[in-house]
C-alpha cells in the first residue's frame, strides 16, 4: 500500500481486499481514489457507494449512484442499492424502473433488482398490494437463479437435534476458556443487527461483523467433504471434533477481526444452529438469541434481497417451512441448554429499550454505559441488510408491518398455523 503507482485497478484491488477483511472505512479511501482516477468506471462507483453507504455516509452514497446512474442508465443493482437509501416520496423512480423492466433488456438477476427496488419504494409510499405484487415478482426470478436443497436442511436440523444432548454436552473434554466472543443469533431480520448495535456501542465490545468462521472451522476440522450446504454427515463428523480444537480454531481464525476490545460480537444469524457446539467448544463465550413474531421475521425476510445467503426466502411456502423448523429446533435448545443463553424479544428492544439494553449488558457482565441508548449515533461501519436502519433511533413502525399484507401472506400463514407455530 505504501507503494501506491496510481494504478486505477490497483487501488480497486486494494479496497476490495480491505473491504473482505471489514476493513470498510480504509476501503473507503482506496475505492475513492480509484473512482477519482477513473471517474467513468461504473464497477468503480458501485463498489464506492456500497462502502459510503456500510459506513454511514448515505448522502455521499446516494450522489455517487446518481453519478452512476448517469454514465449508465440501466444498471438494476445501482438502482436497488438507491432505493434502499432514502424513503421515497414519490413515484418518479418506479416509473423509470417499471420502463426498463418492460424494455425487455433483462435477465432474470437484473429483474430480481428492479422488482425488489419497486417494492421497496411502492412501501415507502403504502402501495401496498402493488409493493408486495412487486417483492413476489422479484423473488420468483431470484429463486429462478438460485439452488435450494430442503431435504438436506431438514436432515441437518433433525441430526443436531439428535446429537447435541445435554449428556453430550456434559461429557467429553473441556472447551477452550476465551470469555471475547459474543455470538449473537437467529433469523435474519430478526433485530440482530440492532441488538449488536446497542452492545457494540458499549466501549468494551467490538464489532467483528457477521463471520462464517464457526461454521467453516466446523467443516475443516471435520474434513466435511459434502456440497457447501448443511448436512446430517457434517453435523455427524462435527460432534466428535475435540471441543478445545474447535473453540482455538475459531479464535485463531477471528483475530483479524476481533478488535483490541475486551469483547467482540460475531453477528453471523445462521449460528443458532451451532448453539450447543458453541458453548462444548467456547463454554466462556456468550450467546445472545433475537426472537421476532413469526409473520414479520418471514416477511421481512422474504421482501429483502440477499447477496448469497439464505436462499429459502424467496417463497413463501419454503420460507415457512424453514422458519417451523428454525422454531423447534430453538425450543428444544431452549428445553435443554437455556441455562446457558440469553434470549431476547425483537418488539421487547424497540417498546422498553433501556430495560432490554440494562439487561444485555448485565448478562455480559459488564458495567452499564449510557451509551448503549444511543447507539444510533456510532459511526462504526455496518455492512448488513440492515445498514441504513440501525443508522435511525429505536422505534416500533416495523412490529406487526405484516399486517399491511395479511391477505397477501396467507399461504405463508397456514404453513406456519400448520406447523403450530405462533404467529406473534
Amino acid at each position: 500500500i505504501r507503494n501506491d503507482d496510481g494504478n486505477p485497478m490497483v487501488r480497486q484491488v486494494i479496497g476490495l481486499v480491505l473491504a473482505a477483511l471489514n476493513e470498510y472505512e480504509q476501503a473507503l479511501g482506496w475505492y475513492e481514489k480509484a473512482a477519482r482516477t477513473a471517474p467513468d468506471n461504473v464497477g468503480f462507483l458501485f463498489n464506492l457507494a456500497n462502502c459510503q453507504m456500510y459506513v454511514g455516509h448515505l448522502d455521499a452514497a446516494a450522489s455517487t449512484l446518481k453519478r452512476l446512474l448517469r454514465l449508465q442508465p440501466g444498471q438494476p443493482d445501482a438502482h436497488w442499492l438507491l432505493s434502499g437509501l432514502r424513503r421515497a416520496s414519490d413515484r418518479r423512480h418506479v416509473d423509470e424502473m417499471r420502463r426498463l423492466i418492460a424494455s425487455g433488456r433483462y435477465q432474470a438477476p437484473g429483474l430480481a433488482y428492479l422488482h425488489f427496488a419497486c417494492g421497496k419504494e411502492l412501501e415507502d409510499l403504502e402501495s401496498w398490494d402493488e409493493a408486495f405484487e412487486a417483492y413476489a415478482t422479484g423473488a420468483k426470478y431470484k429463486r429462478s437463479t438460485i439452488e435450494y436443497d430442503e431435504k438436506a436442511e431438514i436432515d441437518f436440523f433433525d441430526a443436531l437435534q439428535r446429537l447435541c444432548t445435554r449428556d453430550w454436552l456434559d461429557d467429553g473434554s473441556a472447551g477452550l476458556k476465551n470469555s471475547a466472543p459474543i455470538f449473537v443469533v437467529g433469523q435474519p431480520r430478526s433485530g440482530t443487527t440492532l441488538v449488536e448495535r446497542i452492545l457494540t456501542a458499549h466501549s468494551q465490545v467490538h464489532s467483528a461483523g457477521e463471520l462464517r468462521q464457526f461454521g467453516e472451522c466446523l467443516a475443516r476440522l471435520s474434513r466435511y467433504a459434502g456440497p457447501p450446504s448443511f448436512s446430517r454427515e457434517l453435523a455427524e463428523l462435527g460432534i466428535a471434533i475435540d471441543p478445545r480444537v474447535l473453540g482455538t480454531a475459531y479464535i485463531e481464525s477471528t483475530r483479524r477481526f476481533s478488535g483490541n476490545a475486551r469483547r467482540f460480537v460475531d453477528k453471523m444469524p445462521v449460528n443458532f444452529l451451532f448453539i450447543p457446539l458453541i458453548l462444548k467448544a467456547l463454554p466462556e463465550a456468550k450467546i445472545v438469541h433475537l426472537r421476532r413474531g413469526a409473520m414479520d421475521t418471514c416477511f421481512s425476510g422474504f421482501k429483502q434481497l440477499f447477496t448469497n445467503a439464505y436462499p429459502y426466502s424467496y417463497d413463501l411456502g419454503e420460507m415457512g417451512r424453514h422458519y417451523a423448523r428454525y422454531h423447534k429446533l430453538l425450543a428444544v435448545w431452549h428445553d435443554r441448554f437455556g441455562d446457558r443463553f440469553l434470549e431476547v424479544d425483537y418488539e421487547d428492544v424497540t417498546s422498553r429499550l433501556e430495560t432490554q439494553a440494562r439487561r444485555l449488558i448485565d448478562y455480559l457482565d459488564l458495567p452499564w454505559q449510557a451509551a448503549c441508548l444511543e447507539f444510533s449515533k456510532q459511526t462504526a461501519p455496518v455492512a448488513t441488510a440492515s445498514s441504513v436502519q440501525v443508522r435511525q433511533a429505536v422505534h416500533t413502525k416495523s412490529v406487526g408491518r405484516f399486517r399491511k399484507y395479511e391477505r397477501h401472506l396467507e399461504p405463508l400463514r397456514k404453513v406456519l398455523v400448520a406447523a403450530e407455530i405462533p404467529l406473534d
